[in-house]
């Protein structure tokens, strides 16, 4: 397999503070973790570059855009909402993730990788089509999606997001849009709470208990995604990848451990394979916990590789 890495040094220029969880330390743990085991040595590495306008309006309304960049602060920081915060650089880096994730989809489209892992932040699910909220500014996977359809002609594309946060900005993005299949698993009654009641055919809401763990979370998502999935026959597979549903993560309480997100990457590659011809591209969302994130993101990487996991 050949997995392709997208990073770039100027997304650690985004910081909303030093006792922020959604911190630049989030990013360079996972590298020198990747590089001690040498899993980042076995991809493609390579930096993406900004999102243009044109890709970020197809998903997001133009005077939200014009909002946002008038509230970019000099210095210091610009407070959006309790928890997220604008600095001089934060547009840029969001930029910079999004692209992120475009390049990904042109990469797997283009036959240049066979599924790519883009290690970035600030985070996109929960950006609204005209809302930041939640730590984010851009939903990135919602951009990728959008460019898929209009570069590449991708007719029916899967989201999967397993966050412990229910990705209500791809929601709200989405859902009413029959050509993209949102599948997201959160723990119930918890943020952002909102798009936890209303049915649509394109979205799979997948609750979960507090304390859920590997055995309650891998049957929900048997039982709720997979024949979802298999109607929709998607031509590309996006992830929104968050690890913060692990046991020893501070912002949720599920009970996952690493071999899960091994489990749900390896389900998703089955999906892309028997039916989008194995284009994968997945999107770094939460994960918080400095020691446990690294590990979360190298078993989600080991099975984009195609190899098994052992701990």
């Amino acid at each position: 397999m050949i997995t392709s890495y997208l990073t770039h040094p100027d997304i650690a220029l985004h910081d909303m503070g030093s006792h922020h969880p959604e911190s630049p330390m989030r990013l360079e743990a996972i590298r020198a973790r990747l590089m001690l085991s040498g899993v980042l040595q076995q991809t493609m590495q390579s930096e993406p570059g900004p999102a243009s306008t044109l890709q970020l309006e197809r998903v997001h309304a133009p005077d939200y855009l014009s909002a946002l960049d008038a509230q970019r602060p000099q210095s210091g920081l610009q407070q959006l909402d309790s928890d997220t915060r604008m600095g001089p650089h934060s547009l840029d880096a969001a930029s910079l993730a999004a692209g992120a994730a475009v390049r990904g989809v042109d990469l797997v489209c283009g036959n240049r990788a066979d599924n790519v892992f883009c290690a970035v932040r600030p985070p996109g699910h929960h950006a609204e089509r005209a809302l930041a909220m939640g730590f984010c500014f851009y939903n990135n996977v919602a951009v990728a999606a959008a460019h898929a359809r209009a570069a590449h002609g991708i007719e029916r594309i899967a989201v999967l997001d397993f966050d412990v946060h229910q990705g209500n900005g791809t929601l709200d993005i989405f859902h009413d849009d029959p050509a993209v299949l949102v599948c997201s698993s959160y723990q119930e009654a918890f943020y952002p709470w909102r798009y936890l009641t209303g049915a649509w055919p394109n979205i799979v809401n997948t609750p979960l208990p507090a304390g859920t763990g590997s055995r309650g979370f891998r049957t929900a998502v048997e039982q709720h995604w997979l024949p979802a999935l298999e109607r929709h026959r998607p031509q590309l597979v996006l992830l929104s990848s968050g690890f913060d549903a692990h046991r020893d993560d501070p912002l949720g309480q599920l009970a996952l451990d690493h071999e899960d997100f091994h489990w749900v990457t390896t389900l998703a590659m089955d999906v892309a394979r028997r039916h989008a011809g194995g284009k994968l591209v997945s999107v770094l969302e939460g994960g918080y916990h400095l020691k446990t994130l690294p590990l979360s993101v190298e078993a989600h990487l080991i099975a984009l590789l195609g190899h098994a996991y052992s701990v």
